[in-house]
């Protein structure tokens, strides 16, 4: 039998955010029905982590974190979970991001807040003190800004500059006066609410149960899932 896919959530105290993180794996597993699909949280909501690995003791589940960078949760937590859980690192997925994948989710959902083609974006992470999560933010607006074929400026909600009102007036002051804004969010929650008080006169949904984002949760599983079974014939 396939590995448990565990997908691990960020976890907020935001109702909203658990049953967007809810919808998503609903979506996953109407893409792959066989495949036994569960949900652990990193902080403020239930069931941790911790439990939910103990809760599939024996099962060696495969880690995907429904995170959008590699930053301090993908480098240090999660590999020490599963370190407690005496699973090998190859248990572990890749953090959902940058990815093409991603791309298209969130060109949908500006297209869906009525931005037009021609308006130039920013792009708001939820920010991080770690510069390889600033990395892959920026790369991230490289590859939206290849998908839209405009220009793509990335912000950063906390911890780090430009700050999303600050990219946005700095394309009004440059001659641009409607700014459309892609929030980096999978769910709603804090950060979602920070973002919504831009000036820009379009603002995307976080990404939430989009089909894209699905299929990119089943990719991280596929290529953690390849690494084990190598791992295992080596």
């Amino acid at each position: 039998m396939a590995p448990v896919l565990l997908a691990v959530a960020h976890g907020s105290r935001d109702p909203a955010a658990r049953t967007a993180t809810r919808a998503l794996l609903r979506l996953v597993r109407s893409l792959r029905p066989e495949l036994t699909v569960r949900c652990g949280f990193l902080d403020l909501a239930q069931p941790a982590l911790a439990a939910a690995l103990a809760h599939l003791s024996g099962a060696q589940p495969i880690l995907v974190p429904l995170l959008l960078g590699t930053g301090y949760h993908v480098r240090v937590d999660l590999p020490a979970a599963l370190a407690t859980a005496d699973l090998p690192p190859t248990h572990l997925a890749p953090a959902l991001g940058p990815h093409p994948l991603l791309a298209e989710a969130l060109a949908d959902r500006l297209a869906e807040a009525g931005a037009p083609a021609d308006a130039p974006v920013v792009l708001a992470g939820a920010g991080s003190s770690d510069p390889s999560a600033l990395a892959d933010t920026a790369r991230m607006a490289e590859l939206l800004a290849t998908r839209l074929g405009r220009p793509v400026a990335p912000a950063h909600l906390s911890a780090a500059e430009p700050t999303p009102h600050q990219a946005v007036a700095a394309l009004q002051a440059a001659g641009h006066p409607a700014v459309a804004l892609a929030p980096y969010l999978l769910s709603p929650g804090f950060f979602a609410r920070r973002a919504a008080t831009t000036p820009a006169r379009w603002s995307g949904a976080p990404l939430g149960a989009h089909p894209a984002v699905a299929r990119l949760v089943l990719h991280r599983y596929d290529q953690a899932h390849a690494a084990t079974r190598l791992a295992a014939a080596a």
